[in-house]
């Protein structure tokens, strides 16, 4: 052991003497570092090791490269780095090799490593680093995609991400999370081509020279990835999450159309397509732009009316709870925001509780909706209504603990002779110690009705 120490601590000197050389650390320094060099090298060939000896090893070399580093900046000296930083780098990575070749379950140390060849910068090395803990750990997606984006992105590779994305697909050929991030990975290298062909073309420079294909510049790649998640994962909320990825490049019109269609024709029984259909009525081509605030607020009920329009067209092949609950829910967000023109809001609250009471008759309204309908009519000072809800959802919800006391509460704050009934209805369904006696106070009433607009 004694010998292997000395040699590495010999290995050091070369680079040691350079950095008194040049000024960067003084003699006295440099015994310093190299006497906690000694102790740290022993450490790590005892019998028994320690991965938090590894750690501190690696910190303690990391902290003299950033002060190599600052002293470089201070002093204006930028030369000799393959005699000063370049061994040190190397012996971090030899020192993480030996960590992760024991501890090889230890994703940290593997992560750790990665983060320290990023930054410093040894691309190289970071292809190695990452190829070895996939090889280690080829069950994580995780992994995988940020290999992937490294290549991209760290080594401005994208033939090796696509390698990677392909590889990591073997071992998970139904990740969503997978084909999106390929998906963005085939769209951001299209759109780097196109950069590239757009500055060659304003410097005037033959772009005839350079290999830039029409299909790759198009997206093809891209829509080559989507049609085989398509075939692999089935569901709108999948599909629509590349249709999102694709939208945020402004060359993929043709691509969304494409994505747009076939989500249109093969999930039509699937409430999130409709929802996103309906809910694109907000955002289609209206009125030219409208100066006064009446103005704008009528333009925003007719794109809200549209798109009621597409949730009732739903509802007539698609009667389901989840599609009701899509509808209730965007009528309730419009509900929410706010607006400065009464009439808007008026015919917000209308909307809502039209809907609200349609979803009830056809017995498809989540539990948690009656306490909005509860809220929005006892601000609107419908009493009457307020507790004829209360007291049907009892009915629809018996066995609901949270129902019973909601409703037992509402009651209470409008003084209803009904309120008794239905505390003894309530003792019939659930048990009696679990259920709230609410107490009339003025807290309470504010309470119920704090989180309406």
């Amino acid at each position: 052991m004694a010998d292997i120490v000395q040699q590495r601590l010999e290995d050091r000197i070369p680079a040691l003497e350079q950095l008194e050389r040049v000024g960067l650390f003084t003699s006295k320094e440099v015994k310093s570092m190299l006497k906690r060099s000694t102790a740290l090298e022993y450490k790590l060939h005892r019998t028994v090791q320690s991965k938090d000896d590894f750690i501190t090893y690696i910190q303690y070399e990391i902290n003299v490269l950033e002060l190599i580093k600052k002293r470089r900046a201070r002093i204006g000296y930028h030369f000799k780095r393959e005699e000063i930083e370049y061994p040190i780098i190397h012996r971090i990575n030899h020192v993480f090799r030996r960590a992760t070749t024991k501890w090889k379950e230890d994703v940290q140390l593997w992560l750790s490593q990665v983060a320290f060849n990023k930054k410093w910068g040894t691309k190289t090395q970071l292809s190695k680093v990452l190829s070895s803990m996939l090889a280690i750990h080829p069950d994580k997606p995780a992994l995988w995609i940020m290999a992937a984006k490294c290549e991209m992105e760290d080594r401005n590779s994208s033939e090796s991400a696509r390698h990677l994305f392909l590889r990591a697909l073997r071992f998970h050929p139904e990740n969503k999370k997978v084909y999106q991030e390929y998906f963005r990975m085939e769209l951001m290298h299209a759109e780097k081509l196109r950069k590239q062909q757009q500055e060659l073309e304003q410097a005037k420079i033959d772009v005839g020279e350079y290999n830039f294909s029409p299909e790759i510049l198009s997206g093809k790649l891209a829509e080559v990835v989507y049609r085989d998640a398509a075939q692999k994962i089935k569901g709108a909320e999948f599909i629509l999450s590349l249709l999102q990825i694709a939208a945020i490049f402004d060359f993929t019109k043709e691509l969304q159309d494409t994505i747009l269609q076939e989500l249109q024709s093969q999930y039509v029984d699937d409430c999130m397509m409709w929802d996103f259909m309906a809910k694109r009525e907000l955002d289609a081509a209206g009125a030219p732009e409208l100066q006064s605030a009446k103005g704008r607020a009528s333009d925003t009920d007719r794109r809200e009316e549209r798109c009621c329009v597409v949730y009732e067209e739903a509802l007539k092949s698609l009667n389901t709870e989840a599609m009701w609950t899509c509808y209730v829910t965007f009528c309730l967000e419009r509900y929410k925001r706010k607006t400065n023109v009464s009439e808007l809001k008026e015919k917000r609250k209308e909307r809502l509780l039209r809907v609200l009471q349609s979803a009830h008759d056809a017995k498809l309204l989540q539990e948690s909706f009656y306490k909005n309908w509860l809220k929005v009519l006892l601000s609107s000072g419908d009493t009457v209504s307020a507790t004829q809800i209360a007291i049907t959802a009892t009915q629809c919800f018996s066995q609901s603990v949270e129902m019973w006391s909601f409703s037992l509460q509402t009651l209470v704050q409008l003084e209803s002779t009904e309120a008794g009934h239905l505390f003894q209805e309530a003792l019939k369904h659930v048990n009696p110690k679990v259920v709230v006696v609410p107490q009339l106070t003025l807290s309470g009433t504010q309470h119920l009705t704090a989180d309406l607009p």
